[in-house]
């Protein structure tokens, strides 16, 4: 009888501690799947975002550089360029304290960042190449006008899985802001991926492929940017009515008003060269484009963290 009891006991006591450590589990749970905050996540839309920009970047660096056009000063900026999208690529995997970047642990944003960095691993060597010797060959220039957008493409899919694992967890409060720093953050990459193309057509580098590409980049650009302000449904963008954020694309909105031109100048069919003059214009006038854009992005990555603006 008392062996009977005693395992009659021990079945009820069994299950009483299963449920008692599965309570624990459960309870502890949410702390080991807490994603990034919607600040977080904010900071990494912007960064991934900015990954993007610094592909066409470099590669617009480096057709400067084959064209001999301020050569030392772009060999620095190359240089610069290059280190940042190392150090925030490793931030985005590992997290890194400087950018304020989290480890990622989504394993399809992890797959995604291992094609990133395999095709970076065959980009890189040119790049550093080109800083070394301080010039660039028409071979090299070749070998970036081919690698340069698979690197951008592969880039845009991770910052898509990041919107997307944003919009559902961090800002599920405010899908739309997701898709705005998305977008905004693509803006300050067209800046470039046209400025890119422009100086492509100048040195004479598939100059008719590129010039389809220009008008489809600058055509991008100013439909996005109208978005920003006033919405757009085909893009998710819901424009917005914050007067210091209408400010920044207005100013931007001025910059664009001025650039646009060359930019339909060197798309043309009739244009068959493209004079240094106007080489030096856009050169000149590209990175302030790109800044004031840059702004717009980190007010947007400010309110994604409840900030004042």
């Amino acid at each position: 009888m008392f062996t009977k009891s005693l395992a009659t006991r021990k079945s009820l006591i069994i299950p009483a501690l299963m449920l008692v450590s599965l309570f624990f589990f459960y309870d502890a749970a949410p702390a080991f799947a807490e994603g990034p905050t919607a600040s977080e996540y904010g900071v990494v839309l912007n960064l991934s975002g900015k990954q993007r920009m610094l592909t066409q970047k470099m590669s617009k660096e480096i057709v400067l550089i084959a064209m001999g056009h301020q050569t030392p000063a772009n060999v620095k900026n190359l240089k610069k360029t290059a280190a940042l999208f190392d150090k925030t690529l490793k931030g985005l995997r590992n997290g890194e304290a400087s950018l304020k970047l989290v480890p990622t642990s989504n394993p399809r944003i992890l797959r995604q960042l291992d094609k990133v960095d395999a095709i970076w691993a065959n980009f890189q060597p040119v790049v550093q190449t080109i800083i070394d010797q301080g010039s660039a060959t028409n071979e090299q220039v070749a070998a970036v006008a081919q690698q340069n957008l698979p690197l951008l493409k592969q880039m845009n899919k991770c910052v898509k899985l990041y919107e997307k694992d944003a919009s559902k967890a961090g800002m599920s409060s405010d899908p739309g802001l997701a898709v705005t720093i998305n977008l905004s953050g693509k803006q300050r990459m067209l800046t470039q991926k046209m400025s890119k193309e422009f100086f492509i057509i100048a040195y004479g580098h598939d100059v008719e492929g590129n010039k389809l590409n220009l008008q489809e980049t600058y055509t991008l650009f100013d439909r996005t940017l109208n978005g920003l302000l006033e919405g757009d449904a085909s893009l998710d963008l819901p424009g917005t009515a914050d007067p210091k954020i209408r400010a920044q694309l207005t100013a931007v909105q001025n910059m664009w008003n001025k650039f646009q031109p060359s930019m339909a100048y060197g798309a043309s069919p009739a244009t068959t060269t493209i004079s240094t003059d106007k080489v030096g214009l856009v050169a000149g006038s590209n990175v302030p484009l790109l800044k004031n854009m840059n702004k717009a992005v980190k007010m947007y990555e400010k309110k994604a963290a409840g900030g004042t603006l």
